[in-house]
């Protein structure tokens, strides 16, 4: 099977929405753009408060290479440009719209024929339509498909794995649009000359499979390759590992390994960019849990507050424990609600037990679990202890960094321990410190 050391079988949830067809929902109230959602560069605010906006203006444009312009998803008045509060918790700069239900919009440049556009025609268009990676990560999606050696990448792959729990986003674009998927696949690889298609998906979904076969029979740069149902197949640098048996560190970049790869949301959005002309201006978002009424996928205008779309998904059958945006492995616990939906933003779950909390830590009992499932191959029980204790020194000797922060070691360990958490936390400070140039 293709896959990878290590990883765990949690319950996946997705029972629950999988066979739920992707609903538009149209936002009623106000709607906040963050200047921040993607990694590198904020925005700057090319509108002022008071000016009427159309769905697919701009509203702030990137202010570096490794940065993402934000368009209007609606048309309306700018009523503020103020910090909102997003799902980590902290206040960013934001640009507040008041929709007028119209949804006027702009004049897009549609071009049925890409062929004819030039490699820098198309990586302009991907940059001006403001696309980042839509699995979570939000690196601008141009900077990947401008690598400083073109020749060199051989593989665009499609990660089409969606092996979080409970997200089934991917699974229905796969099933409603796949002809969006593999075009935007085959819009990828007209960038590189020596470049062959991956469609990587995990083997529990076998009629996505079948698909996505049947529409690459006669195209002999791009296969399917199902992979063992296990997380987290869907990490980059596992996946890299399980189609091409080529490995990456934390200190290298998928291209270095002739690689790039992009989620099925982020591809589907280059074929509207560069086929249809249109901006990134919706994503598709995943509201589930046993406390939903009725869960759905819904396509989201981004700056959607999340209260309507609990809303729209019928509301809570049940006061919710916890609340998290994204996944149970990776996701973000959220105490508000009041948040908008991002470009990264890829579901709303609703749980009526936190297990996590209720958890008692307690301590390390040597099992050596947390190592077996580890698919960065270090041991996190130490890692955590040199966290816990500050000790950076001994944490990068025991290669503390290359943790993918995947939560399988917190997952099976059977004293509680927040290993993940430590980890995380010690990650976070040391690439602080490299990024001002520190040593302590």
């Amino acid at each position: 099977m293709f896959t990878f050391h290590g990883g765990i079988h949690p319950y996946d949830g997705k029972d629950i929405s999988k066979d739920k067809p992707i609903v538009d929902y149209k936002p009623k109230g106000l709607l906040v753009y963050p200047l921040s959602q993607h990694i590198g560069a904020p925005c700057e605010p090319v509108v002022e408060i008071g000016e009427h906006v159309l769905v697919g203006q701009l509203i702030a444009k990137d202010t570096g290479f490794v940065s993402s312009p934000i368009y209007s998803s609606v048309s309306g008045t700018v009523k503020a440009i103020e910090p909102r509060r997003v799902i980590t918790g902290d206040h960013v700069k934001a640009i507040v719209i008041e929709n007028d239900g119209l949804y006027e919009e702009v004049e897009f440049t549609p071009n049925p024929d890409y062929t004819k556009l030039s490699r820098e025609e198309i990586v302009s268009l991907i940059q001006k339509a403001g696309i980042v990676g839509m699995g979570g990560a939000g690196f601008p999606t141009h900077v990947k498909v401008s690598p400083k050696e073109p020749d060199k990448i051989e593989y665009i792959i499609a990660n089409c794995a969606e092996c979080e729990p409970y997200l089934t986003s991917d699974y229905r674009i796969m099933i409603e649009t796949p002809e969006k998927l593999v075009e935007g696949l085959r819009i990828e690889l007209s960038l590189f000359n020596n470049a062959r298609g991956i469609l990587a998906i995990e083997d529990n979904k076998p009629d996505c499979i079948k698909i996505l076969k049947e529409l690459t029979k006669n195209d002999d740069k791009i296969t399917v390759i199902p992979l063992k149902t296990k997380y987290p197949q869907g990490s980059e640098r596992h996946l890299i590992f399980a189609t091409t048996k080529r490995a990456i560190n934390s200190s290298m970049l998928p291209s270095d390994a002739g690689c790039i790869v992009n989620n099925v949301d982020t591809i589907c959005s280059i074929y509207s960019a560069v086929v249809e002309g249109r901006p990134l201006l919706h994503r598709i978002v995943t509201v589930t849990g046993d406390c939903i009424k009725n869960p759905q996928n819904f396509r989201v205008h981004i700056g959607t507050n999340y209260h309507e779309l609990i809303d729209e998904a019928g509301g809570f059958t049940k006061t919710p424990e916890k609340i998290i945006s994204g996944g149970p492995m990776m996701g973000f616990a959220i105490f508000d609600l009041d948040v908008p939906a991002t470009k990264t933003s890829s579901a709303l779950l609703c749980l009526s037990k936190d297990q996590i909390s209720a958890a008692t830590e307690t301590a390390c009992i040597n099992c050596g679990r947390c190592v077996e499932v580890c698919p960065g191959r270090v041991i996190p029980s130490k890692l955590a202890d040199f966290a816990q204790n500050g000790d950076r020194e001994q944490f990068e000797k025991f290669n503390g960094m290359e943790c993918c922060e995947c939560g399988c070691c917190s997952y099976i360990c059977p004293a509680k321990r927040f290993l993940t958490q430590s980890i995380k936390s010690m990650r976070r400070m040391i690439l602080a410190d490299r990024k001002k140039g520190g040593k302590k």
